[in-house]
């Protein structure tokens, strides 16, 4: 596959690897080859901004407008288009705060909105309209959220998320998970991820070894969409956890013209599998505000994975499933 990577240089680390992300749009079609013409569709004027690391856009196909991995982070005119039921808050997150910036939606588990910083800005992120400002965003401001988890016995595990909770350096991630890990209670912890396969390099010592410090059991949910986003680089990261002791799941969002073919879901799935994460979930759209055009139909979704469990061993198959506000789990579609 070519990709940009001659025109791409490699970070000496992840904070670095941060700050050098692309956040022009001018910059990210330089880099690809492409002009304006090309993607007449773009918008560089986006109240979203464009965030794309260098390390992804190596991965991107130069001079393809229709690259599934460009597509996932290209800002375009159409997300300012109303759709009638896609909502600033597709999920019910605000509804479901238990604590500032504690989320309680399911028995047993709670999710903390650890950051609003993210390694990348997908285009069709539920939570580009959350107001993370409004959030906690140091050990002191998350205590009333760490005695909610303190005073309810019934939680068990723990869920990171944001934004992405691996965008916290690693001190101040592990003055939160030793908060955590104090809980008697608590029993597991669950990272949600895009930032390892963004930047590989984030899985670093630091990282592994507080990791490898907790007497929690650890779980990394990725989120991989595409299997041309896995190189080798991720696939060391991949191997550097698993050796650590988490376990490794991904769930991706069915996307519309980037993995919503019969050849793409298989190719992930598989890729996923022979480098150590387990097929977790396949997401349908949570209809969010300035998305409606990544929309697939349930049939299409139906379909795939029928036609997935036709071809490929049980374990590689990924469940079919969507988020609807108020309930107690996620609904499984198939």
């Amino acid at each position: 596959m070519e990709g940009s990577s001659g025109q791409v240089s490699k970070a000496t680390n992840w904070q670095s690897a941060l700050q050098g992300a692309v956040r022009s749009l001018d910059e990210l079609l330089s880099l690809l080859q492409l002009r304006f013409k090309d993607v007449p569709d773009c918008d560089p004027g986006s109240s979203f901004p464009l965030l794309v690391p260098r390390e992804y856009v190596a991965r991107i196909r130069l001079r393809d407008p229709r690259d599934p991995l460009l597509l996932q982070v290209l800002p375009l005119g159409l997300e300012n288009s109303f759709s009638s039921g896609f909502l600033s808050d597709p999920v019910g997150d605000l509804s479901s705060e238990a604590a500032p910036g504690l989320l309680h939606k399911y028995p047993s588990r709670v999710l903390m909105i650890a950051t609003g910083m993210c390694a990348v800005h997908c285009r069709y992120c539920f939570r580009r309209h959350f107001p993370y400002d409004e959030k906690p965003k140091s050990i002191e401001s998350w205590q009333p959220a760490l005695r909610a988890i303190a005073e309810d016995s019934s939680v068990e595990e723990v869920i990171l998320s944001g934004g992405d909770p691996l965008s916290l350096g690693n001190a101040k991630l592990q003055q939160l998970v030793q908060a955590i890990d104090s809980i008697p209670h608590a029993r597991r912890l669950r990272f949600h991820t895009r930032f390892p396969l963004m930047i590989p390099s984030r899985i670093d010592s630091g990282f592994l070894e507080l990791l490898r410090q907790t007497r929690l059991a650890t779980l990394m949910v990725w989120h991989i969409n595409h299997a041309n986003e896995i190189d080798e680089h991720v696939a060391v990261a991949v191997g550097e956890l698993r050796r650590a002791g988490v376990q490794l799941l991904n769930q991706s969002v069915l996307l519309r013209g980037i993995n919503d073919s019969l050849d793409s879901q298989c190719k992930l799935s598989l890729r996923l599998v022979d480098i150590g994460i387990l097929p977790y979930y396949l997401h349908q759209l949570d209809r969010v505000e300035g998305a409606a055009h990544f929309e697939c139909s349930v049939d299409t979704g139906l379909s795939l994975v029928a036609a997935m469990r036709e071809r490929l061993p049980g374990y590689a198959v990924p469940r079919f499933v969507r988020e609807i506000p108020g309930e107690s789990s996620k609904t499984l579609l198939s």
